[in-house]
């Protein structure tokens, strides 16, 4: 059984996939295989490691529908944000948009160019197309909102000459992505939540096209492109590869990729439409019946998005729900979230109705 895979649902009502994920038990065995393999070899083999590596990019670059050249891995979302706009030049009077209630990544390091004369503009998802001007050198928003769930239309926008930064941590895994229709320039993904992973797992993809032209910021002894030479590593300015991995510099945690290589293979092998499907019509499932308790709004129906979402924020007429959910796990072992007062609801494919019908009860 699916559900057998995951020993924290045997403890607990698992609501809060959109904070962390459930661990596999398929992903914790790839992770030993790797340190035990390490005992076995004495590291001998370390090279053939990055092959392993090589093939789970192909893997991302098929769930996305990118290339696996476009794959470069890195230890959080925040790392790749701060690629893009470290390695951009910026004047006075170019603009950054956003949407509102975005993550803080999207929020905080732009403020630092505030210095440089770049304007920082938080806008609603109705009004962010005119604010899209000719000063607009970025948009930066998440496929999902973290605290809210909105799921903006991303392949509508008229981007003008803007780069488009997408980060889909709150929802890679659980929906898929299309890459051929949203264009993104730089796609971004932090693994520890729907995607499965533990922490340090996490991975970007870049459009070729903009690869051509922003200079890596991190240089390291894999910043050459012959590093696999490693009896005779070049010595003086590196020449970089035209692959993502360029973006690299050294080692990368090889622990949580194998963890996560292993939880792509689940994902890919129960199909990620069917996965989508699933969960989408779970959530719909649980909306449903929350609609009928006096006292509860979701934000999903006040501020109805074109697009369907895994998270549910529920609004409590009168009620602390950071006080809810801290008696939820502590009285109920039922984990949620509370984001932006609101309680914050996430199902993934190893939650099923048994899991709503006892949030339901307690509730």
């Amino acid at each position: 059984m699916l559900r057998d895979q995951y020993p924290a649902l045997a403890r607990y009502t698992y609501l809060n996939t959109a904070t962390y994920a459930a661990l596999s038990l398929r992903s914790r065995a790839a992770m030993v295989a790797h340190l035990d393999r390490r005992d076995e070899f004495a590291c001998s083999d370390f090279l053939s490691w990055f092959d392993d590596m090589d093939r789970l990019r192909g893997k991302l670059g098929a769930l996305v529908g990118a290339q696996g050249t476009d794959i470069a891995f890195v230890s959080s979302a925040s790392v790749a944000i701060s690629q893009l706009l470290n390695g951009m030049s910026w004047a006075p009077g170019d603009e950054i948009v956003t949407l509102e209630n975005e993550f803080p990544n999207q929020l905080y390091f732009p403020a630092l160019l505030a210095g440089r004369g770049v304007k920082f503009i938080e806008s609603s998802w109705e009004r962010l197309q005119e604010n899209i001007t000719a000063r607009t050198r970025l948009i930066a928003v998440s496929q999902v909102s973290y605290s809210t769930g909105f799921r903006p239309s991303l392949e509508k926008l008229d981007r003008r000459n803007a780069l488009l930064y997408v980060d889909a941590t709150q929802c890679l895994g659980a929906l898929t992505f299309d890459w051929a229709a949203i264009k993104p320039d730089m796609l971004a993904v932090n693994g520890y939540k729907w995607m499965l992973a533990p922490n340090g797992a996490a991975f970007f993809a870049i459009a070729p096209e903009l690869r051509a032209r922003l200079q890596p910021q991190v240089v390291g002894w894999r910043s050459h492109f012959d590093w696999r030479n490693v009896n005779n590593l070049h010595a003086g300015s590196p020449v970089f590869a035209e692959a993502a991995e360029r973006y690299e510099g050294g080692m990368v945690d090889f622990p949580s990729l194998y963890a996560l290589e292993a939880a792509v293979d689940t994902l890919l092998e129960l199909g990620p439409q069917v996965v989508e499907t699933y969960v989408l019509g779970l959530t719909e499932t649980l909306r449903r019946a929350i609609r009928r308790m006096p006292g509860t709004s979701l934000y999903s129906d006040e501020y109805p998005a074109t697009d369907p979402s895994p998270i549910t924020s529920v609004h409590f007429a009168g009620r602390d729900v950071a006080a809810l959910s801290a008696r939820l796990k502590t009285d109920h072992k039922i984990l949620t979230s509370a984001r932006c007062g609101r309680l914050r609801l996430s199902l993934h494919f190893y939650n099923d109705e048994n899991d709503i019908d006892r949030l339901l009860s307690v509730l």
